[in-house]
């Protein structure tokens, strides 16, 4: 017979188990929108989008409210023709899809949709382009609310056509964000995988459905790809949510980035086999990469790009733009890709290497400015391609975006971010 206690003991369960599979299809569904986030250029003249906040080059554009930081925007368009091109700021939630429920003034303090009036022609290059630039905030506007936000260049002398995108993250830091990493993992141990452990403290932040009002995504060398879409915590409390053993946030752990500079196009410098002039172009040959069987110990970016030449002077339109030839020597193992963060083609198959059965190898041709890049090899959904293997002991970055949306609330809100050099 069954007594009063199966039955609520039937209901309660029946609940939990509706609760979490509402959190799992959620996850699942954000997370497909998610990858479609990241810079994007869609004109095939305009090269090496750069927005760095603070000369931090090293890191994606992360501004702070009511702060003195500044986001610096590059680009190149690969003419000496002026173009009159016309900036525009969306807030988007934290899913990257455009706010619909607020008003432009709740979020912009000033006017949108500006010009761009400050470009340079190259000097002494043999590709001619124009360096165009502008920094955020301006005298034309201002950013008053946190959040995610998706920056669109139109070229007004070409039907406003879209020539790129560029995001960036405004937060309000009023929650406290502890992670830390460990090769111990619920999967192996000192092998091939790396987990993170994380806190979440809302501090004077009102919670009252943490499902519902707390979004949370973690990335890996800010690799939209593979990130982790609100992770279920295993613990909730009154005062925050805490993330262990959790399989959601064991991450494959890679290899060391690769890493190359170009700073004069007259020798090879670091990571460059040989360099050389056809007739056209500058062609440089980083070192052929064969397939990596050991963790190889190194320091580089993380897939961060800086522009520089030996000079070390008004490099914005003083580098030169070189043809670099990469090469991978392995058996077939499936489509290879590049990825930094200046792989920011709209077109994804503009990073595949090709593969020559002849010769065994995997080649690809880019178009770069000269400067120091770092980079590695993926698979189509973003992950370690085989030849790079994955070890323990390598140094990831790991990133944490904590959002905010009381319930009622009209938008997503930036209120944490956190960092952590995996060493």
């Amino acid at each position: 017979m069954i007594i009063f206690e199966d039955i609520q003991w039937i209901i309660d369960n029946y609940f939990v188990f509706l609760h979490a599979m509402r959190h799992v299809l959620l996850s699942i569904l954000l997370a497909a929108v998610t990858v479609q986030a990241g810079n994007k250029i869609y004109s095939p003249t305009v090269k090496t989008l750069t927005t760095i906040v603070n000369n931090d080059w090293t890191n994606r554009p992360v501004m702070e409210l009511r702060s003195g930081d500044v986001l610096h925007i590059g680009f190149d368009e690969l003419s000496h023709d002026t173009h009159r091109y016309i900036c525009h700021v969306t807030h988007c939630e934290a899913d990257w899809t455009e706010s619909t429920d607020i008003f432009e003034s709740d979020w912009l303090q000033g006017f949108n949709d500006y010009p761009i009036d400050n470009y340079t022609n190259s000097l002494n290059t043999t590709v001619n382009y124009t360096h165009y630039e502008f920094r955020i905030p301006n005298e034309q506007c201002r950013i008053r609310m946190s959040g995610n936000y998706r920056l669109t260049i139109y070229d007004e002398d070409h039907g406003n056509e879209k020539v790129l995108d560029a995001e960036f993250y405004v937060v309000e830091p009023i929650v406290n964000i502890g992670l830390s990493m460990s090769t111990n993992t619920d999967i192996d141990v000192n092998k091939s995988h790396q987990q993170l452990n994380m806190t979440l403290e809302y501090k004077d932040l009102k919670v009252v459905r943490p499902d519902d009002e707390i979004y949370t995504v973690v990335m890996q060398n800010w690799n939209e790809q593979t990130a982790r879409i609100n992770p279920r915590p295993p613990y909730t409390y009154h005062q925050g949510q805490r993330w262990e053993h959790q399989r959601e946030l064991i991450f494959e752990a890679g290899n060391e980035f690769h890493k190359y500079e170009i700073l004069d196009v007259s020798h090879p410098t670091m990571g460059i086999d040989r360099i050389h002039w056809d007739g056209d172009h500058y062609q440089a040959y980083p070192f052929t990469t064969t397939t990596r069987r050991n963790y190889l110990t190194d320091e580089s970016a993380n897939g961060a790009f800086y522009i520089r030449n030996s000079d070390w002077s008004e490099s914005a339109y003083t580098c030169d733009y070189v043809w670099v030839n990469y090469t991978i020597e392995a058996p077939y193992c499936g489509d290879i890709f590049l990825r930094g963060q200046w792989t920011n083609n709209a077109d994804e198959t503009a990073y595949q290497l090709r593969y020559d059965a002849d010769r065994q190898c995997y080649q690809t041709q880019i178009m770069q400015k000269q400067g120091y890049y770092s980079y590695q090899y993926v698979n189509k959904e973003g992950k370690t391609a085989p030849t790079e293997g994955n070890f323990f002991q390598t140094r990831n970055k790991y990133q944490v975006l904590v959002y905010y949306k009381e319930l009622g609330g009209r938008t997503w809100q930036l209120v944490g971010y956190r960092g952590l050099d995996a060493r």
